[in-house]
């Protein structure tokens, strides 16, 4: 009697169980009961069984521990870099740099919808008087390189970090339109002119219209239909710059040098060994990357030339082990970070990165999202007064890159102290440092440097308004959900 009575009960749960009743179901609540996806319920939806596409141009990058840092002798001696542990997640990044047409396409959008204001593609343009110098006769590349369709596939150069980033938002904003007009839900609209273009966040605060073809059904029981939502996991996550510990995990490539989380040997170079010359029977000797071999030799002897004159095709040499090409050598690449001397003194081992600047967005008096010139939404910096005079005060401020400022200090009152509020104080009776929040890192070796600056571990600063002749960049994105991929 007591068998049958166990057999029933666990026939019972079964039973239940399979109906979603007791919360065995992925459309039913394991803790309210109610389903999931049922218009007579709320209308509760929840999407299953999300995988992230990989977005135009990408390689996934699976992440792990490694140790970030110089592996070799400082010959500058700037200590800037000592080695130490870290850890980076999964993420995306751009299997090349980009190249002058990809700019270019980008210029031309700019071009054709923001008619009523033509500074807005002026401003995006490259510098390409980068390429001038006072002894050297270079202004055919002052006149060809950006344009020509001879170099289409080399890598943009005379891009300011400024310049890297909204070409980042801009290709958000496309890639993420292409997939709305592929799923049906708008349709090609020509016809965007000036901030009334597609933005990705301008349209998921309601804020772009478009040209709907289908909106999505709409679960709920105020209405029928409703727009793509953030929760769809339709839209993509936004194409950015890489930190520089994301840059240097994936220029590494460390998954050629592992067996079962045992890391058995540090690289100097994206490759094995601490040669820059091939050392495969197929491609034996052969140069490995693209960069100054010796005082006044860019590109070898005539007759058995195997390295270019100045930069290379984005596709150039061999890739890395994570299929990344030119992570050394070619054109040195920006990275999203801020630069400090002693970054490796005080930073997070998950995730590291210097430069977080934390927002909020602008409403304006009905509490609406405002846009700019652009078509985007506009932020405010925590601490900060927005466009109507209230101060969105934050405890996180001095969290923040800035540390050391006296805003930073929790015992900073800015009544008695106002003072210069400044990292470092630059006044011209107190020049302390070149070392400012617009000093951005940047990586990677170029055909300009010698090997030295071939190392993913070597760092570098520039302004982030300024540019160079063999600096350029490339995007990453990151990976929502799990470390690997289904």
């Amino acid at each position: 009697m007591m068998l049958r009575n166990i057999i029933s009960f666990v026939l019972a749960t079964v039973i239940l169980t399979s109906c979603g009743i007791l919360g065995g179901s992925d459309d039913v609540s394991s803790s309210t009961g109610w389903n999931y996806n049922d218009p007579e319920m709320g209308g509760f939806e929840v999407q299953d069984a999300y995988e992230q596409i990989t977005g135009p141009g990408l390689v996934f990058i699976e992440g792990g521990t490694f140790t970030m840092g110089s592996t070799q002798e400082d010959v500058m001696y700037d200590w800037n870099n000592p080695p130490r542990r870290v850890t980076v997640t999964s993420f995306y990044m751009d299997e090349t740099a980009i190249s002058n047409v990809d700019y270019r396409e980008y210029i031309n959008w700019l071009q054709n919808v923001h008619v009523s204001n033509p500074d807005v593609h002026r401003r995006a343009l490259p510098d390409t008087t980068v390429w001038r110098s006072p002894l050297g006769y270079n202004e055919p590349y002052v006149e060809t390189y950006f344009r020509h369709p001879a170099y289409n596939d080399y890598p943009v150069v005379g891009v300011s970090w400024t310049q890297a980033n909204d070409y980042c938002l801009w290709r958000t904003d496309r890639v993420n339109e292409m997939l709305l007009i592929e799923k049906g839900i708008l349709e090609w609209d020509p016809e965007q002119r000036d901030e009334e273009n597609f933005s990705t966040e301008a349209y998921l605060a309601g804020l772009y219209e478009g040209r709907v073809r289908e909106n999505l059904p709409d679960l709920s029981p105020d209405s029928e239909t409703r727009r793509v939502r953030f929760e769809d996991g339709i839209l993509l996550p936004k194409y950015r710059l890489p930190t520089e510990a994301e840059w240097e995990y994936a220029a590494y490539g460390l998954i050629g040098t592992t067996y079962e989380e045992r890391v058995y040997g540090r690289r100097i170079y994206p490759w094995d060994g601490h040669h820059t010359r091939n050392d495969s029977r197929r491609d034996l000797g052969k140069m490995r990357a693209n960069f100054v071999r010796g005082k006044g030799d860019y590109m070898g002897v005539a007759g058995s030339i195997d390295d270019y004159e100045i930069t290379a095709p984005v596709k150039s040499y061999w890739p890395n082990d994570f299929g990344l090409y030119n992570m050394a050598g070619n054109v040195n690449e920006w990275v999203q970070d801020v630069y400090r001397p002693q970054t490796y003194a005080d930073f997070d081992e998950f995730r590291p990165f210097r430069g977080n600047v934390f927002e909020k967005l602008d409403l304006d008096e009905d509490g609406n999202p405002r846009r700019d010139e652009l078509g985007r939404l506009v932020y405010v910096e925590i601490d900060e007064e927005d466009a109507h005079g209230n101060l969105n005060y934050s405890r996180s401020d001095y969290r923040d890159y800035r540390d050391g400022d006296q805003q930073s200090s929790l015992y900073f009152d800015s009544e008695t102290d106002p003072g210069d509020d400044r990292m470092y104080s630059q006044s011209e009776d107190n020049f302390a440092s070149l070392i400012n929040n617009e000093a951005r890192v940047y990586k990677g070796g170029s055909w300009r440097d010698r090997a030295y600056w071939l190392s993913p571990g070597s760092r570098r600063f520039l302004n982030q308004e300024q540019s160079k002749d063999d600096l350029g960049f490339r995007c990453a994105m990151n990976r929502v959900g799990g470390p690997t991929l289904e």
